[in-house]
């Protein structure tokens, strides 16, 4: 069974004390029974990650994660951020290839495949984010479009890496935006992108895979997404800022 999968991406918000008392927040209101099968991954900004990952469980399901790492292991790129400095202090994940990363700094699928081969070299599992903008969408090219994207991302790893990857769909045009895409919509593009990974690596391997949807979410489409078995967890933004609204939607997920 794949797990149930919620993660938060912090973006570029919240002050030191401020991500630490919503780390401190998220600990104290987790329910005792949330364990196995769910992951809850926070994307927090690099200042907050060494702190948050003393103040996790040293077991249990919540994990902390990167938003982005640099496609070399080290070298002369000031303002940037290696894959082993993120290991070193104890980073499982990191998400890359993310909409704002790839409009606002030009990051292309070749970048995202290096960056991947990376992320896995050092040992952290990559969350790769695919999705149309909503021009590719009017077209009715959005299956064609993201599907490229996984093929031109993934399709150089062995199945041994590829098992170590989730992917989060993410419409471009709905992050952040209040506009919805209708969960009935959501599970034909997942099921593209399982397919997509079965041509390459087997139905077997392909059914491993978790596939997130990285939309605009509130309890009430993560309910809708649930009930159509169309998403393997979500990719949470602003509503994963507040301890109440994550929680909200984390409740409906689990």
């Amino acid at each position: 069974m794949r797990p149930r999968i919620i993660v938060a991406n912090w973006k570029m918000h919240k002050t030191f004390d401020a991500g630490l008392q919503l780390v401190q927040e998220i600990i104290s209101q987790l329910r005792q029974s949330l364990t196995g099968h769910v992951q809850i991954i926070l994307l927090a900004p690099f200042i907050h990650l060494e702190a948050i990952g003393r103040l996790l469980p040293s077991s249990g399901n919540l994990y902390i994660g990167a938003q982005n790492c640099h496609e070399k292991p080290n070298g002369a790129f000031t303002g940037e951020i290696a894959a082993p400095m993120l290991q070193s202090i104890g980073v499982h994940f990191v998400l890359i290839g993310h909409s704002e990363r790839r409009q606002y700094f030009g990051e292309d699928n070749a970048l995202s495949a290096q960056k991947v081969t990376t992320a896995l070299a050092h040992g952290l599992r990559p969350i790769l984010c695919c999705g149309e903008t909503w021009q590719i969408r009017e077209k009715d090219q959005q299956i064609t479009f993201v599907t490229q994207q996984l093929t031109e991302s993934l399709f150089h790893l062995s199945p041994a890496q590829v098992s170590q990857i989730i992917i989060a769909y993410e419409p471009a045009w709905a992050i952040d935006t209040g506009q919805i895409l209708p969960p009935a919509q959501i599970k034909p593009m997942h099921q593209a992108l399982r397919d997509t990974l079965a041509q390459k690596y087997g139905i077997s391997l392909a059914a491993t895979i978790p596939i997130l949807y990285g939309g605009s979410c509130n309890p009430q489409y993560a309910r809708a997404l649930l009930a159509l078995s169309a998403a393997d967890g979500v990719l949470l933004g602003r509503a994963s800022l507040q301890s109440h609204t994550f929680f909200s939607i984390m409740d409906v997920m689990v």
